[in-house]
């Protein structure tokens, strides 16, 4: 049994496939990086180039060679692993503590200010999904669920109420949806009879669900339609997907929120049933 993909080991996979193109700066970084993976996530900036014997732009200039907007960026895929990695929510909130190099904020502790934080950033986190998702793509997610004879959506672990509601919202558009939840192990049984003439949406999140991927690629060979909603443009769910949505979820101390994720997933299915009452 293989370990689910996550950001991180897709990222190092980057690393490793495009080594040889990176100048001489580059790989030290690169290689400093491979080789200290552990310890990135608690290294402040400088700590990091001083020890990769590079000069802070540098840094800079590699992860925005991967596609991050500065250093910063990149150091939260490496802080969200180890946040994924420890299941324990009390130690989760330690660790995360212990990973924070902004010193000037001090991490909400009371329920209220916890609240008022979610509050902020799941308002800030739907604006960017807004403002970040492309209409053309969004017509195109309501025209393939249009014209899918039957529905099938998959969400597993933590991507799971997500799934729930859509499969709940689908069903009152009275449409055939059908949640693959994988119920006593059946994950491939439940999507064996998927054809060309149906979609399959998959939503998942790093560290990516292994049976996830795997009914993705089920539903690919098939020559089903696909729809991912994830959080990544190198997640493996985008490479099968013929529309994939990136969500960047709010966290507050090492928690991810699910609201773009639902506000998505409700748009989906309210765009559907207005498209069905402009054809009827």
């Amino acid at each position: 049994m293989t370990n689910n993909p996550t950001q991180l080991s897709l990222l190092q996979d980057d690393i490793r496939r495009r080594y040889d193109t990176l100048s001489k700066r580059l790989k030290q970084v690169a290689r400093y990086i491979l080789d200290n993976s552990n310890s990135i996530a608690f290294d402040t900036v400088a700590s990091i180039a001083q020890q990769a014997d590079v000069p802070p732009s540098t840094l800079i200039r590699f992860s925005n060679a991967f596609g991050f907007s500065g250093f910063n960026e990149m150091k939260q895929v490496f802080r969200q692993h180890l946040m994924e990695e420890t299941v324990n929510y009390t130690e989760r909130a330690r660790l995360f503590r212990q990973t924070s190099t902004d010193e000037a904020a001090a991490p909400p502790e009371t329920p209220a200010e916890i609240l008022n934080v979610f509050t902020m950033v799941n308002s800030q986190a739907l604006q960017q999904l807004a403002m970040q998702t492309n209409p053309e793509q969004l017509n195109k997610a309501v025209e393939l669920l249009n014209q899918a004879e039957n529905i099938y959506v998959i969400g597993l672990r933590r991507s799971f109420s997500v799934a729930s509601y859509l499969t709940y919202a689908l069903r009152h558009l009275e449409r055939r949806a059908f949640l693959i939840d994988g119920l006593g192990g059946m994950f491939t049984e439940q999507l064996s009879m998927v054809n060309p003439k149906d979609v399959v949406i998959a939503i998942s999140y790093s560290p990516y669900a292994r049976e996830a991927v795997e009914l993705v690629e089920l539903g690919a060979r098939r020559g089903a339609h696909q729809i991912a909603i994830t959080d990544s443009q190198v997640s493996p769910l985008a490479a099968f997907s013929d529309v994939c949505f990136v969500v960047r979820e709010a966290q507050v101390d090492g928690f991810r929120s699910q609201v773009g994720s639902l506000c998505l997933a409700q748009t989906l299915a309210v765009s559907l049933a207005l498209n069905n009452v402009e054809k009827a």
